[in-house]
């Protein structure tokens, strides 16, 4: 398994009280991978550099975690599917 630096911005229609469940709908599609999150680092909601779909300010959260190779793509693809999710940024981390 190698190592992973996920970063998610949740969309501002998601409620400040659901965020942590959001942010555990991820953590259990990163299980059910077979991956592991080792760490989960909320920033809080802060304002987007630029518009993405109308919306001006996002909650950003910063994950570490441990990934099989193969399984990063269908992380990718299942993140672009889920609403709640305006953007993500999968990077490997190591060498």
């Amino acid at each position: 398994m190698r190592d992973y630096e996920l970063v998610i911005v949740i969309s501002p229609d998601v409620a400040e009280e659901d965020v942590p469940a959001a942010i555990e709908k991820i953590n259990q599609l990163v299980a059910g991978r077979g991956g592991e999150v080792t760490q989960v680092d909320h920033w809080g909601r802060r304002k987007l550099a630029f518009p993405i779909s109308k919306h001006l300010e996002g909650s950003y959260v910063v994950s570490q975690l441990k990934l099989e190779p193969g399984q990063a793509a269908t992380l990718a693809a299942g993140l672009r599917l889920s609403e709640d999710v305006l953007r993500h940024l999968l990077v490997r981390v190591g060498d």
